[in-house]
């Protein structure tokens, strides 16, 4: 049996829908605030997703994330290549496999000092998220 894709007409509908989304279906846009950083929203709100958000980023080779804050706690999980994830004052080298809990108001950042992208899964709870970049 296939499945199709599927979406919710309500999103406010506290029964939500199941929702099957296809990786073609999934837009890939750079994020402003870093060159080289790009992002495809998974899942989300619009597609009916009641509380959290998840969301996929690719660090390219030599790139990187400059210091900042996101007033919501994100939780990620690392898909490909290796990476340098700043967490406070501590740098941490991260690869395919590991997890990372980023609490809400904690700076962060991230380079890529590979040629090989890194790509993760960033899991986030739906609703605003103020970002602050620190200098």
């Amino acid at each position: 049996m296939a499945l199709k894709s599927l979406s919710m007409t309500d999103p406010s509908n506290p029964n939500p829908t199941p929702v099957i989304k296809r990786g073609d279906d999934i837009n890939y846009e750079p994020v402003g605030a870093a060159e080289g950083l790009t992002k495809g929203v998974l899942i989300d709100a619009d597609d009916g997703a009641p509380n959290f958000a998840i969301r996929r980023f690719e660090l390219a080779g030599g790139a990187s994330v400059p210091r900042h804050t996101n007033a919501v706690e994100h939780e990620q999980y690392v898909l490909e290549g290796e990476y340098v994830v700043g967490i406070g004052d501590e740098e941490h080298t991260v690869s395919a496999g590991d997890s990372l809990l980023i609490p809400a108001g904690v700076e962060h950042w991230y380079r890529n000092d590979r040629d090989d992208p890194g790509a993760f899964l960033c899991a986030v709870p739906n609703g605003d998220d103020e970002i602050e970049l620190v200098e």
